[in-house]
């Protein structure tokens, strides 16, 4: 795998998951150090004018108003110090590589007046597998400076390290990857903690696992059609060039390709339950959100959004607010209920599919019959893992108190809004697994039945990992095992619809 080239402009949601999840390398562009010398210079000449520059010559939030005097390298070290108040579980390392990288590449659009040396030492940090062990708790969504604390105490060798899978500290780390502590100039610090890195490379990655939950999602919906004996009318072009809603007409195509074949069988009904007949405009609407979570996610990406910010071709230094996430939070709340109401309608084409025998399918998809439960109690399960999804839904990005003496009055809680999609997507999946074991089983008692050539594919990977129900036995070892499936990278029935999704997105 090539390395990403750091430019300072163009990085995708697909860059970040690859370095984050396959330790693709990186490499500085050629124009990016010229950037970054050019705007530390108009920095230093700000400062030596006697402006008050935020951070560098001044104290932080409620201490705006003291002036910073003597050693301006060691108040640096200070402010990193007074400000790891981050507490709770690690985050990942995958999620921690995300945002590292999503630190490097707003860094290197040249707003912050880092020192090129310390975007350099990032850079290797990241290369090399050194981590920092960041803590999950103390962002609220004003910039993600108290968790970014640890990314820049590594830096310095200073506090804990993940290295090859091992905790240590951070200077022992750094020795082993061959790489050494560094110094801070005068605002370095506060450049590598003062953005919203954990929410852009955390957001991404997101991003990247509603993608391919949503086509596999569509996997599960196609085949439920098959198993139900569906009237496929619906998704006719002509029906959703009537009615364009957003990410409808692709919703409906993906699955008139998962479906199609050279003679489709006839319906068993006029219409079906809405959880089915509406697929394409619940999906599509699921595409909608998605796509707008991209584009804020790939903003922040490739934005200088530092405070204060360092604008090299004018010479001058302001500050922002661009560390502020509100349209973000905003996209991954509504993220978030787009994804509930697809799971939703996942959950309730499972109960059609199990319940009382639609469509000349046997009662809870038993053949057996008789005191057979069949996949009856999974209804049970399938709405303790709805009623969780439903309850992470619930907006949080109006929950905040004022903060260091009502300077900080206002926050977004966009760290909150993306782990709580995240979560939502991991519970999500589980209902696609019971959503695509039914609908497997549901064909298997079809006799006689020829699916198309793709939802052939997905009905083989199913049975590749849960075997047809012949008589009662532990259906949630098998949903275990059909869900790790879906949530790694075993499951590849390589026709999913996840170009088209990425295109809309």
């Amino acid at each position: 795998m090539s390395a990403l080239v750091l430019t300072g402009a163009g990085v995708r949601i697909g860059d970040v998951a690859a370095v984050a999840r396959e330790a693709r390398k990186v490499e500085i562009g050629a124009d990016v150090i010229g950037r970054l010398e050019k705007a530390r210079k108009v920095l230093d000449q700000a400062a030596a004018s006697g402006q008050q520059i935020y951070g560098l010559n001044t104290g932080l939030g409620a201490n705006l108003g003291t002036s910073v005097e003597g050693d301006a390298s060691a108040f640096q070290r200070q402010l990193l110090e007074g400000r790891s108040g981050a507490v709770g579980e690690a985050l990942p390392v995958e999620t921690v590589r995300a945002t590292m990288l999503a630190r490097l590449t707003m860094l290197s659009a040249g707003g912050s007046g880092l020192s090129p040396s310390v975007f350099v030492a990032l850079a290797d940090a990241l290369n090399a597998g050194v981590h920092p062990v960041m803590p999950s708790l103390g962002s609220i969504g004003a910039g993600d400076l108290v968790l970014m604390t640890a990314l820049a105490r590594l830096l310095i060798g200073e506090g804990e390290a993940d290295y090859q899978g091992r905790r240590m500290p951070a200077v022992k780390a750094l020795m082993m990857a061959r790489l050494g502590p560094i110094g801070l100039a005068p605002k370095d610090g506060l450049s590598l903690i003062n953005a919203s890195a954990v929410c852009a490379g955390s957001g991404a990655l997101v991003v990247t696992d509603a993608l391919s939950a949503l086509a596999q999602q569509q996997q599960a919906g196609a085949l439920t059609m098959e198993g139900i004996g569906a009237n496929r009318a619906i998704l006719d072009p002509r029906l959703h060039m009537a009615r364009p809603a957003a990410g409808q007409q692709e919703a409906a195509k993906a699955l008139h390709d998962l479906l199609a074949r050279d003679e489709a069988p006839a319906p068993t009904t006029i219409q079906d339950p809405l959880s089915i007949r509406c697929m394409p405009s619940i999906h599509g609407a699921l595409i909608e959100a998605i796509g707008h979570a991209r584009r804020a996610v790939e903003i922040e990406l490739n934005a200088a959004a530092d405070n204060p910010l360092v604008l090299g071709d004018d010479g001058v230094v302001m500050s922002t607010g661009n560390f502020h996430t509100a349209a973000l939070a905003l996209a991954f709340e509504t993220l978030g209920l787009a994804i509930a109401q697809c799971a939703a309608a996942s959950a309730a084409r499972f109960i059609q599919l199990t319940g009382s025998g639609r469509n000349g399918l046997p009662r809870y998809l038993s053949p057996v019959g008789g005191a057979s439960a069949g996949f009856v109690p999974l209804q049970k399960t399938a709405t303790s893992i709805l009623a969780a999804i439903r309850h992470k839904a619930n907006p949080v990005m109006l929950d905040f108190l004022p903060v260091s003496e009502g300077v900080e009055d206002h926050a977004t809680q966009t760290p909150l809004a993306i782990s709580k999609c995240a979560d939502m997507i991991a519970l999500w999946r589980r209902l696609i697994a019971f959503e695509l074991m039914a609908a497997a089983q549901a064909i298997d008692l079809r006799e006689g039945l020829t699916l198309a050539p793709r939802t052939s594919a997905v009905h083989t990977a199913i049975r590749a990992l849960v075997l047809t129900l012949k008589e009662d036995r532990p259906l949630g070892v098998d949903a275990e095992a059909l869900h790790a499936a879906l949530a790694g990278s075993a499951w590849q029935p390589a026709l999913s619809p996840a170009d088209l999704v990425e295109e809309q997105a």
